[in-house]
C-alpha cells in the first residue's frame, strides 16, 4: 500500500467515526474515544479502558487542500493504525459540550 493509499484509508476511517465520546475495541482492548471536529481540524484522544494505552493527534486541513498530520508524542504509524482498526459500538457517540 502506497503512503497516498494509506492516508485515504486512514481518512476514510476516521470520517466515519462518531463526533463525542464513543466505545468501542482495537487489538482486543476496550476503548473511550473522544472526537471533537472543527473547520480545518479533528482532534482524537483515545485512552485504553482499564489499561495505559493512550492515542492522541490533531488533523489539520489547509484552505489549499493540503492534510497535515500530528500525533501528540507517538509516531504516525501507531495513530494510523488505531484509526484504522478502531471499532465504535453499535450504541453511538454521546455528544461532546462545546
Amino acid at each position: 500500500m502506497t503512503k497516498v493509499d494509506e492516508l485515504s484509508a486512514f481518512l476514510d476511517s476516521l470520517g466515519r467515526l462518531p463526533n463525542g465520546f464513543a466505545r468501542g475495541s482495537y487489538g482486543g482492548s476496550a476503548y473511550g474515544v473522544t472526537i471533537d471536529r472543527s473547520t480545518g481540524c479533528t482532534r482524537l484522544f483515545a485512552r485504553e479502558l482499564g489499561g495505559r494505552d493512550i492515542v492522541s493527534f490533531n488533523l489539520y486541513h489547509t484552505p489549499a487542500g493540503e492534510v497535515h498530520l500530528r500525533p501528540c508524542e507517538m509516531s504516525s504509524a501507531k495513530v494510523i493504525d488505531f484509526v484504522r482498526g478502531f471499532s465504535a459500538n453499535s450504541a453511538g457517540a454521546i455528544p461532546v459540550a462545546e
